[in-house]
């Protein structure tokens, strides 16, 4: 068994069920690109300092560049007795250029190593994911603008309420991505916080200088309590919950398209691109993909209740415990990317059967509650509005008859306030272009919606 890093008061060797137990490597390895990032800049501030040579520095970034290329060409040898992306990468640095390598690890710890790669992982796994998100929300501006016209049912309940543009449908899938972005935003404030130098929580007695560490990272500021810095992971517990709302969102989003691409709604069509066959069915086709993007939603809101309970009954400061929270992270941020990939690829391909949306309101007397505004515009209570609304609905229903059907002389049965002028209420246009208080669906809060959603993602 090769001798740890740490091994000096130790008289045996670990143990090899241990040593598989408590390895780390076969899922950190992801970070090798962070770590090698992280150290370049440690080494470089050492050498500013005058606590290494610079010529030891430059020395160490080659080897490093060099194990880079190795990593990313295959050439790289992982090894489990090494436990870890970290002494992994030292441990070949010392195998190419000699003992030199062993002042990498000068003024820092694995602990503080380890929440700076983290940092720098979720970081750049956050500006993908809203780069994504935009996409995304071009995307719905677009089909909001090119369906301005098309009417479809409001669904409450999963039953028909009122006539609203399809292009206002897409503009509210639209404003939930958009505060899912704020999120990733809001949270990538917390996730970029420079942590080295912390040490193993309690500092160093070298000067160093984290500031230009910071610099050198493109971090805006440095973490300001080192016992905190190293047993901190509010930034990972926060990326899988913000993770865990858009996955929600998304999910949503999925089971209005499983919905709509069913034979008994019918509004849209996946196409053969996202839709899968029944080894059995002939016939069917299945929105598998919107189907598993709801389904992985679950992976997310795993990762969250594992990473709260993970660190629920921790004290200060590190734990190994804490070893369990790159699975999770990783796990979330490759779930919301390759979802997002799919429902924006999904997205660009979908077509919308206006017919089918249109046909669909001719049924179940979608404008009743135009109805029941009507009469109170005219005076009535709105609670003695909805009672006489009511019964016409009943009344039309045992007719067999849709509302605009009805004469105007079997409205005024239940209310002589009704004058002819109500048809112009309770045609689709007049019920969808009557709502226009402030983000209703009439046609030109719409345009306006599509307006403002062109130039915020202009801006993202």
């Amino acid at each position: 068994m090769l001798k740890k890093p740490w091994g000096g008061r130790f008289k045996k060797d670990t143990h090899q069920i241990a040593e598989r137990f408590s390895a780390s490597v076969d899922f950190d390895r992801r970070l090798y690109k962070e770590d090698i990032q992280g150290s370049v800049a440690h080494v470089t501030m050492l050498a500013e300092k005058g606590i290494i040579l610079k010529s030891e520095a430059e020395k160490i970034t080659k080897g490093l560049k060099q194990i880079e290329k190795e990593i990313e060409s295959g050439k790289f040898s992982f090894r489990e007795e090494f436990e870890d992306i970290h002494l992994n990468i030292e441990k070949r640095l010392i195998e190419k250029i000699g003992a030199i390598g062993g002042k990498i690890h000068t003024a820092r710890s694995r602990n503080d190593q380890i929440a700076l790669d983290m940092r720098l992982y979720l970081r750049r796994e956050i500006n993908e994911i809203t780069l994504l998100l935009k996409d995304i929300a071009g995307s719905l501006v677009g089909l909001a603008e090119k369906n301005i016209d098309t009417v479809m049912p409001l669904y409450t309940h999963l039953q028909r309420g009122q006539p609203v543009l399809l292009s206002h449908h897409l503009m509210g899938l639209y404003e939930m991505l958009k505060r899912d972005r704020e999120r990733y935003i809001d949270c990538l404030e917390r996730v970029n916080v420079m942590p080295l130098g912390a040490g193993a929580g309690a500092g160093t007695t070298f000067p160093i200088d984290r500031e230009y560490v910071a610099k050198l990272l493109g971090f805006p500021k440095v973490t300001q309590n080192s016992i905190d810095t190293v047993s901190d992971r509010d930034f990972i517990v926060e990326f899988i919950s913000v993770s865990a709302n858009l996955m929600m969102h998304l999910s949503r989003v999925s089971e209005e398209f499983v919905l709509w691409s069913t034979k008994e709604f019918d509004f849209i069509d996946l196409g053969d691109e996202f839709t899968t066959g029944s080894s059995i069915m002939p016939q069917k086709r299945n929105p598998d993909m919107a189907e598993l993007i709801r389904g992985k939603t679950g992976r997310v809101y795993g990762n969250l209740v594992a990473i709260l309970t993970i660190m629920k009954g921790l004290p200060f400061s590190y734990n190994r415990d804490m070893q369990e929270d790159k699975e999770p992270m990783f796990d979330t941020a490759d779930t919301v990317k390759s979802s997002l990939e799919v429902l924006s690829a999904m997205l660009k391909n979908i077509t919308f059967k206006h017919e089918n949306m249109e046909k669909a309101l001719t049924e179940g007397f979608i404008t009743a509650t135009d109805i029941a505004d009507y009469l109170t515009r005219k005076g009535m209570p709105f609670r003695k509005s909805h009672e006489v609304t009511g019964r016409i609905v009943g009344y039309a229903e045992e007719k067999g008859r849709e509302l605009v059907k009805l004469h105007i002389s079997e409205y005024k049965m239940f209310s002589r306030l009704f004058e002819k002028d109500l048809f112009g209420h309770i045609t689709l246009e007049g019920s969808v272009g009557g709502r226009k208080s402030y983000g209703g669906t009439a046609r030109r809060n719409v345009l306006r919606m599509i307006a403002q959603g062109k130039k915020e993602t202009g801006k993202w």
